[in-house]
C-alpha cells in the first residue's frame, strides 16, 4: 500500500505543482496588467506591487489547480484500467482516494492561510504602493483621461501641461467630515512629493471651495498631506474584507460596543422627548440620521461575522472539488489532460459559485446566518459521496 500511496501522491503533486505555477503566473500577469492600466502605475510601482499581488493570484489559482490535478491523474488511471486492476486484486477504491483526500485537506488549510494573507496583507499592500505613488498615478490618469477617481475623491482637469505637469482648471469633489459633498475649483494646481517621500504638497491658485461653508482665495494656497495618515486610515473607512482573521474578534467587540452606545443614546433621546413633551423629536425624519448610523454599524458587524466563514469555506473548496473530481474522473474514464476537468468543472461552475455568491450576499444583509456560506461545499460533498458509491460498484 505504501508503494500505491507514493505513486498516487507523486503523480498528483507533479501535476498540481506544475499547473499551479502556470495558472498563478497567468493570473499574476493579468492582475499586474490590470493594475498598470487602471491605476496608471509605472515600472517602479509595478515592481513594488508584485509581492502583494502574488498571494491574490494564488488565492484564485489553488482550487482550480487542485481540481485539474485530481481529474487528470484519476482520469488517466481509470482510462488505463488501473482502477479495475486494483479492484481485481481486492484493493478498494477508497485506498487509492485516501492519499488524495489527505493532501486536499492540507492544501485547503494552506488555502485558508493564503486567502487571509491575500485579502489583508495583499490588498493593503497594494493600497500602500498606490498611495506612495499617488503623484505618479494621478498625473498619469489625468494626462490620459483628464479625470481620476479612487471612490472617495474625484478630480477632473481641462488639461495637464507636459513640461510643468501643472493641472489646468482642476475640479475636485469629495465628501467632507460631515459626509456632505464638497467641491474645490482652481485656476491651476500642482502636486509634488516631498524629498523624503512621506508627504504630498498640494499647491492651488485662485481657489474656490463650495460646501457647508463657502471659501475663496485668489492667492496661491498650499496644503501638506501626510502619507502615513492616508496609509493607516481609521476603521470607519476600512473594509471588513481587509481584516486579518486575528483582527476580526477585536473589531467585532468594538462594533458591538459602538452599537450598544448608539442604541442607548436613542433610548435616552426618546425618553427625554417624552418627558419634555417635545414629541416632534420622535418623528421618523428626526430619527433618520441616528438610524442610518445604527444600520451602518449593523452592516459592518454582518460583514465582520461573515469573513471567517467565507475564508474557511473558500479555502476548503479545494477539498470539496476533490470529493467530486475523483469519482467523476474514474466514472467517465477520460485520459486527456483537460477532458475530465471540464466535465467536472462545468457543474461546479453552475452549482457551487452561484450558491456561494447568493449566500455571501444574504449573509452581508443579515438575512441568513454566515454559516450558510458552507452550503456550496456541503452540496459538493454530498454529490461526491453519492458518486463514490457508484465507483465502488464500478
Amino acid at each position: 500500500m505504501r508503494i500505491l500511496t507514493r505513486y498516487v501522491l507523486f503523480e498528483l503533486l507533479t501535476v498540481f505543482l506544475v499547473t499551479l505555477l502556470g495558472m498563478t503566473t497567468l493570473i499574476f500577469v493579468g492582475q499586474l496588467g490590470q493594475e498598470a492600466v487602471d491605476k496608471g502605475l509605472g515600472f517602479g510601482p509595478l515592481v513594488r506591487i508584485m509581492p502583494y499581488l502574488l498571494p491574490q493570484a494564488m488565492q484564485f489559482a489553488i482550487p482550480g489547480t487542485m481540481l485539474l490535478a485530481t481529474t487528470s491523474v484519476y482520469g488517466r488511471m481509470s482510462s488505463s484500467n488501473e482502477v479495475v486492476a486494483l479492484k481485481s486484486m481486492g484493493i478498494a477504491p477508497a485506498k487509492v482516494v485516501t492519499p488524495t483526500l489527505v493532501l486536499a485537506t492540507l492544501v485547503s488549510l494552506a488555502a485558508v492561510l493564503i486567502n487571509d494573507i491575500a485579502v489583508s496583507w495583499g490588498r493593503l499592500g497594494v493600497q500602500r504602493v498606490v498611495i506612495e505613488s499617488f503623484e505618479e498615478v494621478v498625473h498619469g490618469q489625468l494626462r490620459v483621461n483628464r479625470s481620476y477617481s479612487d471612490g472617495r475623491v474625484s478630480i477632473n482637469v481641462r488639461r495637464v501641461e507636459p513640461d510643468t505637469r501643472r493641472l489646468i482648471s482642476p475640479y475636485v469633489s469629495f465628501a467632507g467630515g460631515s459626509g456632505k459633498p464638497r467641491t474645490i475649483t482652481a485656476e491651476w494646481a500642482e502636486i509634488e512629493s516631498s524629498p523624503s517621500g512621506e508627504e504630498l504638497l498640494v499647491r492651488m491658485h485662485n481657489v474656490e471651495m463650495n460646501g457647508p461653508v463657502r471659501y475663496t482665495d485668489a492667492q496661491t494656497v498650499e496644503h501638506t498631506l501626510v502619507l502615513e495618515q492616508l496609509l493607516s486610515p481609521d476603521d470607519r473607512h476600512r473594509s471588513p474584507s481587509t481584516y486579518a482573521l486575528g483582527e476580526i474578534g477585536p473589531a467585532v467587540r468594538e462594533q458591538n460596543e459602538k452599537l450598544r452606545s448608539l442604541r442607548d443614546d436613542l433610548t435616552a433621546q426618546a425618553t427625554l422627548a417624552m418627558l419634555t413633551g417635545e414629541l416632534e423629536q420622535l418623528a421618523p425624519a428626526a430619527w433618520e440620521p441616528q438610524q442610518q448610523q445604527v444600520r451602518g454599524v449593523e452592516s459592518t458587524l454582518n460583514r465582520l461575522h461573515l469573513e471567517p466563514y467565507r475564508r474557511w469555506a473558500t479555502g476548503f473548496s479545494c477539498l470539496a472539488f476533490v470529493l467530486v473530481g475523483v469519482p467523476v474522473a474514474v466514472i467517465f474514464r477520460k485520459g486527456e489532460f483537460l477532458a475530465s476537468f471540464f466535465m467536472c468543472f462545468a457543474p461546479i461552475l453552475i452549482v457551487y459559485y452561484p450558491l456561494l455568491i447568493v449566500s455571501v450576499k444574504e449573509a452581508k444583509q443579515g438575512d441568513v446566518h454566515p454559516a450558510c456560506i458552507w452550503v456550496g461545499n456541503l452540496v459538493l460533498a454530498v454529490a461526491g459521496a453519492y458518486l463514490m458509491r457508484r465507483v465502488r460498484r464500478y
